[in-house]
């Protein structure tokens, strides 16, 4: 036993080591300005094919929003070489899976296949980039997907409309404002020319880059990319808006009523730093301190031992021009809004003026390593990271340093910080309510 124990031990260790191993990578730019990164890992017969666009919500005419998430669908409608309806059945067919995935900043597609079909997965993505077929069937058919999204998710999901009604108080000039399913009216009365044009606009090899990672020969899968994504012509070059928000000069106090829920909520949305600013990386570790776990500080005070609160958050939501961090929570009986922010507001307050212990900057030390570590412990996840870093980090290498940032956060910061941002004037009070019936 003690033997099995042993070699039960040994094994998690050299997995542990594995995991957190640095990520090597080759990246470089074909000459219509594709960037490509390459990463090879030969211990499992597995290989990611993936592209990010630098396309989001953000980037939508404010009159028509909802284009980018409505692209993350429209593009698996089909291409000249792929027939409607048969991108999903050849993925499933030659052992793979895929997805994708639609923020405020950028759109991720990726497949995940066995390392003999590498070339299918190129094949793929190139067709998408090149041949896509933007047709009126295809447009009528993922409005209603859309559509049905939109209903399931957002509108008629309890607190569905949280994020909704939040960000249109935290943004007045950034397109932050909107969310990325959009309004339906915009995609609604949205032409074929305008999904053609949004199209010719953003799904361009310059505004993209190609991972390829897992079970690969270098020489050979670059020769390959060369054949299939060599010949797609640059784009034109995309010009971008940059918006500057004013203080919010809060507490700006709004707010909603949902249909679909029973229990009221209270959030409070303070607007913070762009996710490249080493504040950005400090709110993290503040929002793991406040409410990640049972033992965090929110949690132990208002669920556990106050027992005023059903649920209590605190994250913070980094982005590429601005982020958001939210705090809040789901009253018990007779508690009242008001009461959970003065109890919430009691914790933040200590943050700002007290330096936390140093057995907990510890615990935020290890949880940020281990969230590091599991990032980056599939082929899958190593992927989406090194896009993301090139695409919206302007820096690759964080997929291996990035750790040391959260390393070298001091518990003055953490203090400095939360003071900085953290404060009522940078907020907005949201109470989240249960809708009235005209009874009442």
């Amino acid at each position: 036993m003690r033997k099995q124990f042993l070699f039960v031990f040994s094994l998690f260790v050299v997995c542990g080591l594995v995991t957190a191993q640095e990520v090597a990578y080759e990246e470089y730019d074909l000459d219509n300005g594709l960037h490509v990164i390459l990463h090879q890992d030969n211990s499992a017969p597995v290989v990611t094919t993936s592209v990010m666009y630098h396309v989001g919500a953000k980037d939508e005419d404010p009159e028509k929003t909802g284009f980018a998430h409505f692209f993350e669908h429209l593009l698996f409608e089909g291409t000249k070489n792929i027939e409607r309806g048969d991108w999903f059945k050849i993925v499933s067919a030659n052992g793979g899976s895929n997805n994708a995935n639609t923020t405020q900043d950028r759109t991720y597609y990726y497949e995940v296949f066995p390392s003999n079909n590498l070339e299918l997965g190129l094949w793929m993505e190139s067709e998408r980039l090149l041949h896509p077929i933007i047709n009126q069937i295809g447009v009528d058919t993922q409005k209603e997907v859309v559509q049905e999204e939109r209903r399931l998710r957002y509108d008629n999901s309890p607190y569905g409309r949280w994020r909704e009604q939040m960000f249109q108080s935290l943004f007045t000039k950034h397109p932050y404002r909107w969310q990325t399913i959009g309004s339906l009216e915009h995609l609604a009365t949205a032409t074929l020319d305008d999904f053609k044009k949004f199209n010719q606009t953003y799904y361009v090899p310059n505004n993209a880059v190609l991972v390829v990672a897992g079970d690969i020969d270098i020489t050979e899968t670059k020769k390959m990319i060369m054949d299939y994504f060599g010949p797609i012509p640059r784009g034109a070059a995309i010009e971008r808006m940059t918006y500057v928000e004013e203080p919010l000069n809060g507490p700006i106090k709004t707010t909603y009523h949902d249909p679909n829920i029973q229990i009221p909520l209270i959030m409070m949305g303070y607007r913070t730093p762009a996710q490249t600013e080493r504040e950005a990386y400090v709110l993290d570790m503040i929002s793991t301190y406040l409410s990640d776990g049972k033992s965090s500080k929110l949690y132990k005070k208002l669920v556990d031992e106050k027992k005023m609160a059903l649920q209590v958050f605190a994250f913070n939501g980094s982005q590429e021009d601005y982020g958001s961090y939210i705090v809040g929570g789901l009253p018990v009986g007779e508690t009242s809004l008001e009461d959970i922010m003065k109890e919430i507001d009691e914790e933040i307050v200590k943050v700002q003026t007290e330096l936390i212990s140093e057995n907990d900057f510890q615990k935020l030390q290890n949880k940020a390593e281990n969230s590091f570590v599991n990032s980056n412990s599939s082929i899958a996840g190593i992927a989406n990271s090194l896009a993301r870093y090139y695409m919206l980090y302007d820096d690759t290498s964080l997929i291996n340093n990035e750790i040391d940032i959260y390393r070298s956060i001091t518990r003055e910061e953490i203090r400095d910080v939360a003071k900085k941002y953290l404060v009522p004037s940078n907020r907005v009070e949201m109470d989240y309510l249960p809708e009235q019936s005209e009874a009442n």
